[in-house]
């Protein structure tokens, strides 16, 4: 597993705590106690749950503004974490192009999450990504990146 995929991983599951418990407690230094990580595992990780701390309620602002009749305190929790970071990361992380972003939650998803779970997620980065403003510049790569004769 490359390096960046782990920090999501790790991302998702202390947003799923952090989420569930309020907070970072001291299971926080448990958790990285637990693990070896090198400084840039650890260094991503840590950008993805800090930006997604800083920025929880645009986030969750902008997950409930595009899931038609879902209220974001309602949903699974693995399922509005994966959204966390990846929009996070979408909106935050410039040097990840939207392709790989939107690809990685759908990992995450696959992993921690259903069937089900994939296309709302899916949904809800796409209508992100489509309808934001700031977001215009990853929508330019994704048409470079496929446009026909290249």
């Amino acid at each position: 597993m490359g390096l960046r995929r782990q920090a999501r991983v790790y991302a998702l599951q202390i947003l799923f705590q952090w989420d569930i418990h309020g907070g970072t407690g001291d299971w926080l230094k448990e958790f990285w106690a637990e693990r070896e990580a090198s400084p840039e595992l650890r260094a991503f990780t840590d950008q993805l749950v800090d930006g997604v701390l800083k920025h929880h309620a645009e986030i969750d602002r902008l997950i409930g503004t595009s899931a038609t009749n879902w209220a974001v305190h309602r949903m699974p929790v693995v399922d509005r974490n994966i959204l966390r970071v990846g929009l996070y990361e979408l909106l935050w992380v410039p040097d990840v192009p939207a392709k790989v972003t939107v690809n990685e939650a759908l990992e995450l998803a696959k992993v921690f999450a259903d069937d089900e779970a994939r296309g709302f997620v899916n949904g809800i980065l796409d209508r992100v990504l489509k309808e934001d403003a700031r977001l215009e510049q990853k929508r330019a790569e994704i048409v470079i990146d496929t446009a026909p004769g290249e």
